[in-house]
């Protein structure tokens, strides 16, 4: 067992069903997910403003007209909006994900709890017979 789930398991005793093991697992599991959402989402930010600024000059050194610069500030609106929803999109996909690693983490959960009431049952079979 890994020191990090050994003292997760040491310090959350086993608690409606669950051992400590199962809970530092699941911890450390919605941290990654956390961590994952935060960096993709700076990440979408800084490409968002990047291209947003590329648009914005490549529109204003061909822009000799006010129109064509009133049209430059119609795009990155656009940019803009386009970028919020893809921002919108990826949360709801996080989400989803986040819900998804935990319902996996309870069932695995308890799959865990089920083959070791079975180990202890064989085992106080194996223990009857034998003695």
């Amino acid at each position: 067992m890994p020191p990090l789930v050994a003292t997760c398991a040491h310090f959350w005793p086993r608690e409606e069903g669950r051992s400590g093991m199962d809970w530092a697992l699941l911890v450390v599991e919605v941290i990654v997910v956390v961590v994952v959402v935060v960096v993709v989402v700076v990440v979408i930010v800084v490409a968002a403003a990047a291209v947003a600024e590329v648009v914005l000059v490549v529109v204003a050194a061909a822009a000799e007209v006010v129109v064509v610069a009133a049209a430059a500030e119609v795009v990155v609106v656009v940019v803009v909006v386009v970028v919020v929803v893809v921002v919108v999109v990826v949360v709801v996909v996080v989400v989803v994900v986040v819900v998804v690693v935990v319902v996996v983490a309870v069932v695995v959960a308890v799959i865990v709890v089920i083959v070791g009431l079975v180990l202890l049952v064989v085992v106080a079979v194996v223990l009857v017979i034998v003695v």
